[in-house]
């Protein structure tokens, strides 16, 4: 009686080992593709700019909007500056700058301080128009440029700049801006 006693209660020890072992592997199964669907699925972060729609960041690509907002800011701060904000100016210009082109633009922008700084010449951007393309990761602005020297406007050209941004993660950066020089008409005088 004592040998069927313990044979039964091995056998049921058994029993609850294998289905503790059968509920671990599931579980542990279950928690691999969990970790794997939360890898290779998109994240989406809303975000509430002062405009009154609302707008998305995801891992899989920039949206349009956020692209467009993001432009629009970054052609303020980098088209607008004076001679008393010329330090702030670069610093938060470098803030939006790819680690990759740290180096290049910086070398840029202390040139433009250096030619700025101590005079009286400022700058400000109107923006007219926008063209966006998410998928190369490109926005065109075009608008009037206009330097001003003590408080005398002395130019307004109409000007185009192109920005050329990173998109890595949820994080996008620039990596680098320019005029578009202006295309001469022919036979007009240079």
């Amino acid at each position: 009686m004592d040998f069927s006693y313990q044979h039964a209660q091995s056998q049921r020890v058994l029993r609850q080992r294998n289905v503790l072992g059968i509920a671990a592997l599931v579980l542990a199964g279950i928690v691999a593709l969990l970790l794997l669907m939360s890898a290779t699925r998109s994240r989406e972060i809303v975000l509430q700019p002062v405009l009154g729609s609302s707008v998305t960041l995801s891992t899989s690509g920039v949206s349009r909007e956020y692209l467009e907002l993001v432009t629009r800011d970054t052609a303020v701060l980098t088209l607008n500056r004076t001679p008393s904000s010329l330090d702030y100016w670069m610093k938060s210009v470098l803030a939006i700058v790819s680690p990759k082109s740290q180096g290049k633009i910086k070398a840029d922008l202390l040139k433009i301080v250096d030619e700025q700084r101590g005079s009286s010449m400022s700058q400000y951007f109107t923006l007219d128009g926008m063209e966006i393309d998410p998928k190369a990761l490109q926005s065109t602005v075009t608008g009037k440029l206009n330097t001003v020297i003590g408080q005398k406007v002395v130019s307004s050209e109409q000007r185009t700049f192109v920005y050329d941004w990173e998109y890595a993660g949820m994080t996008l950066k620039l990596v680098g801006f320019s005029m578009v020089q202006p295309k001469t008409r022919p036979g007009a005088m240079m």
